[in-house]
């Protein structure tokens, strides 16, 4: 029982940490950093983050991009089987896409306590009113994801007020 717990926290560390490089390159674009990967059968098999700034697309939520690469790489729009990694509690727009692509699994490092519908503000992810859950857990790496945000949104509040 606790190799296979260590066995999980490992896998769930090395997706997330896979996550991680793309909340980076969100942030490296100037966007809210946060970054997502869908692994099918042990592999990653989509990875985005962030664009929604530079694609001028309110939908452009790193969730919302790796779904969308993990179906054109399976050619199909259900994605049962699938997990996905992502750094911040998904929105209720992407646990409702979530729900609907009938992703198996979602594990999320910061919790969203404004927005964060997989458990936080709203549980849309695991909840039984609709034909289909995703088991939900938070908080994996969540120091490290947190932290990626805070510090963001930090340098972004510090270059306003230096811009004034």
């Amino acid at each position: 029982m606790a190799s296979e717990i260590d066995s999980r926290n490992a896998e769930n560390e090395k997706f997330m940490k896979a996550a991680l490089k793309e909340a980076k390159k969100a942030e490296a674009k100037s966007e809210v950093p946060v970054g997502a990967v869908i692994v099918s059968d042990g592999r990653i098999i989509a990875r985005a983050h962030n664009v929604r700034g530079v694609s001028c697309d309110p939908t452009a939520h790193a969730e919302i991009n790796a779904l969308r690469k993990a179906g054109k790489k399976l050619g199909h729009w259900n994605l049962e089987g699938c997990d996905l990694y992502v750094t911040k509690e998904p929105c209720v727009m992407c646990a409702g896409a979530i729900v609907l692509s009938r992703v198996r699994r979602v594990r999320y490092g910061a919790f969203d306590k404004r927005f964060g519908c997989g458990g936080t503000v709203l549980n849309l992810t695991d909840n039984p009113v609709f034909n289909h859950r995703a088991d939900t857990e938070g908080g994996i790496m969540e120091c490290e994801c947190a932290k990626l945000l805070t510090d963001f949104f930090k340098a972004r509040r510090v270059k306003k007020n230096t811009d004034e």
